[in-house]
């Protein structure tokens, strides 16, 4: 039967062209979403990668990318064919969305010149301190500038033909639209944003440059950026060749209007609601960070805390953790590769979801285990690399309950350490949306990250969808605003996407609470643990 839309079916509002696609490149996963005219998905799609580790550098090859993207995009077309009859031809936008920072550096030819660093790299340790210093505002090592300046400063053969620089959201735009630009959230991790003018910080350009020329630089930074628009801005329409490069069919039409490309914190925002003044969100995937809507600026410089932007432009105080769920997952695989060996068949979500649902039987503090996640390095702690470990005291107590409950754990203690220095700036917010793939399992993580910050937690339909929906939901307000909609982006999504919007909600619980303050505090004290297994492992 198909499905009824606004008095509409599905398969009519395909056919007609109002479909809107999201597409956002994950750590582990790039996803589509396709979205009809009531935000609701009509179809999706998924291609698993994987980043490689190679020269010590973190890296996706510029093949994966484009491989990655058609793949993603031939499920979309297919699940939608599959679901309502009918394939995609036309849409009614698109946004792309992608993992923010890293160091993307092209010719004048639109080359790349070296391999793709992305934000999971820690190898800029001395540019980040160096701008943070100069700059007086907190420049983390995975931001696109701080992997420029450390290229400048290690005297790189590329530098000098360095023409644009740019993050994968941004790439993949203009490999579709022909077009150098970049939503203002995720600019916001290449190089600081003036929320006044809504664009690259001017002094502190100015200031990067005669740091830049004393390594020898020619010319602006600002020549090297892409351009800073905001939600709902022209961004440019798919052409001939990037409809070709998205469906190599040759079916998909080109001309359709692109919304900015964003990052996906941006996307994280968006899909929770958080981006009026004093909201607030978290996401949970390969790496996990909360994001505050600032009402006034900052006191103090921390290195904890990025100051980032909304996708239309409002200043947010960002705690970026690199390492979120993927120790979790491996340990998921080991459980699953154990069930199959005792001849038991378990899909991948069902082993998640009982490892994840057990943490909820272990004990509060995790009965004397503690846990450290981090298969990369991990600024908030002042680790340069990643060493994942379990470690326990000879009377703890090691069962599955317990074991899951302090993996659990482990992935929102160095976010608990930097919501902390955030409490101490007294930024208030009453409560936090949450959304990523972890959170699909019913009342686990949600109320063991209500403990971890000790602030209540939201969780929507749209958790699960995560950045790819938000990013649809973006394409959808280019849509509107090409339609002549005058709203701005909170009220769209406050009267348009969420009004009737269904969520639960997880208060801390004092036993939680209890429980992981003292499994934190050993957190703190075992990190020496962590820095001696770099030097010696």
């Amino acid at each position: 039967m198909a499905t009824q839309l606004n008095g509409s079916t599905a398969r009519e509002i395909i056919t007609n062209g109002q479909a809107v696609l999201g597409i956002e490149f994950g750590s582990t996963n790039i996803k589509a979403s396709l979205i009809g005219p009531d935000h609701q998905q009509l179809a999706s799609g998924s291609h698993a990668w994987e980043n490689q580790y190679q020269n010590k550098n973190w890296t996706y090859s510029r093949e994966a990318i484009i491989a990655g993207l058609q793949d993603c995009m031939a499920r979309v077309l297919t699940d939608a064919q599959a679901r309502h009859g009918v394939r995609p031809t036309q849409l009614g936008s698109i946004g792309i969305s992608a993992m923010m920072h890293g160091y993307l550096a092209f010719d004048s030819e639109g080359e790349l010149l070296v391999d793709f660093r992305t934000w999971r790299n820690t190898s800029t340790a001395e540019a980040a301190a160096k701008l943070s210093e100069e700059l007086n505002f907190n420049i983390p090592q995975r931001w696109s500038v701080a992997h420029y300046f450390q290229a400048l400063l290690d005297h790189e053969e590329h530098v000098p033909q360095v023409a644009h620089l740019n993050t994968l959201a941004g790439f993949v735009h203009e490999q579709l639209t022909g077009k150098f630009v970049l939503g203002v959230g995720d600019a916001a991790g290449m190089f600081p944003i003036d929320s006044a003018t809504g664009s690259y910080d001017a002094s502190m350009l100015a200031s990067f440059d005669a740091l830049a020329q004393q390594q020898g630089a020619t010319g602006s930074l600002l020549g090297l950026l892409p351009q800073v628009l905001p939600a709902g801005g022209d961004a440019g329409s798919l052409t001939e060749a990037g409809a070709l490069l998205l469906d190599p069919t040759g079916q998909l039409k080109p001309g359709t209007a692109l919304c900015p490309p964003e990052g996906d914190a941006g996307t994280g925002m968006v899909a929770t609601n958080s981006v009026a003044v004093r909201t607030g969100n978290i996401s949970a995937g390969t790496s996990i960070f909360a994001m505050v809507v600032l009402d006034a600026p900052l006191t103090e410089v921390h290195h904890e805390i990025d100051v980032v932007a909304t996708p239309d432009g409002s200043s947010v105080a960002m705690v970026h953790c690199n390492n979120g769920a993927s120790e979790f997952a491996a340990w998921a695989q080991v459980f699953g590769q154990f069930a199959q060996a005792l001849g038991h068949k378990a899909d991948e979500n069902t082993v998640f979801e009982t490892l994840l649902g057990s943490a909820l039987d272990g004990a509060a503090d995790g009965g004397g285990l503690l846990a450290y996640n981090n298969l990369s390095g991990e600024p908030v702690a002042n680790l340069a690399e990643g060493r994942p470990a379990i470690l326990r005291t000879p009377d703890s107590t090691l069962n599955l309950a317990n074991l899951m409950r302090v993996q659990v754990y482990s992935m929102f203690a160095t976010l608990s350490l930097g919501m902390r220095v955030l409490a101490a700036e007294g930024v208030e917010v009453k409560q936090m949306f949450a959304h990523g793939g972890i959170f699909r399992t019913q009342g686990v993580a949600q109320r063991l990250l209500a403990a971890a910050i000790n602030t209540p937690v939201l969780v929507g339909e749209s958790a699960g969808h995560g950045g790819a929906w938000g990013i649809a939901v973006l394409a959808a307000y280019r849509r509107r605003v090409l339609d002549g909609v005058d709203s701005t982006l909170p009220e769209f999504l406050d009267s348009e996407v969420f009004a009737d919007a269904r969520l639960s909600l997880a208060e801390p619980q004092e036993a939680d609470q209890a429980g992981f303050a003292s499994y934190l505090n050993t957190y703190e004290a075992g990190l020496e643990i962590q820095r001696t297994a770099i030097t010696v492992i």
